[in-house]
């Protein structure tokens, strides 16, 4: 396979799939060795760079995945308005949701305290719209659900990994960006906790002692603590 060939072959598989395809399947599905394949996916991606192109090719959650490119976001999202229903978080949801990203893994107790409410019905709905997931059992008294951010996560915030996380300040503006601008957020019910700013959970969050990593069972898969949760 000529160069031509091997890049043309790269851009209809990451075109094709639904999630970000990794270096390994590309060169499995092309039979070709790495170093060819990441030279002309480099090259790939270096030419989808130019101004003029409409999207781009980026490095998420371990692998490689289109993206429209941030100047035409407002005219795609008015494109994908009028197909589907946006996904939508309430201020409560979204602050648990950056509880869970800066602490993970970390239990319901743990997200409570920080927030000074009652968060399972909130822990629920990032559940059930994927973009958390559970990481076993913490090994403390009651031993408490772990939680965790889902490769969905990754893919909706387009980042690599968690380490590419922004500050806690920046962490909302990328939130409406990636959940489709201020109308990603739906009200919050007037029961509700106020922001992380007003109840002063940021300043908890920043200055907590439960650094993420430091809790056991973190790199459990979720299909085990499915298992001890029917169990228990």
């Amino acid at each position: 396979m000529n160069p031509a060939e091997l890049k043309g072959g790269l851009e209809a598989i990451i075109y094709a799939a639904d999630e970000p395809v990794t270096l390994d399947q590309l060169a499995a599905a092309l039979g070709a060795e790495k170093t060819e394949v990441r030279a002309a996916l480099d090259e790939l991606v270096a030419s989808y760079a130019a101004e003029d192109r409409g999207v781009e090719i980026r490095k998420v959650a371990g692998g490689y995945k289109f993206y429209t490119k941030a100047q035409h976001h407002d005219a795609v999202r008015r494109f994908i308005k009028a197909l589907r229903p946006p996904l939508r978080l309430t201020m409560p949801a979204l602050e648990t949701l950056a509880v869970i990203s800066y602490k993970q893994p970390t239990t319901q107790p743990e997200i409570q305290e920080i927030r000074g409410v009652n968060c399972a019905g909130v822990i629920q709905t990032l559940l059930e719209k994927r973009l958390i997931t559970t990481a076993g059992r913490k090994h403390v008294l009651g031993r408490p659900i772990l939680y965790r951010t889902s490769k969905e996560f990754l893919i909706r915030f387009g980042l690599s990994d968690v380490d590419e996380l922004p500050s806690l300040k920046e962490f909302e503006a990328l939130a409406r960006e990636a959940l489709g601008s201020d109308e990603g957020l739906a009200p919050a019910e007037p029961e509700e906790a106020p922001s992380l700013a007003e109840s002063g959970a940021a300043t908890k969050l920043e200055t907590s002692s439960l650094p993420a990593g430091e809790s056991s069972e973190s790199n459990a898969p979720p299909e085990k603590a499915s298992t001890a949760d029917q169990s228990s």
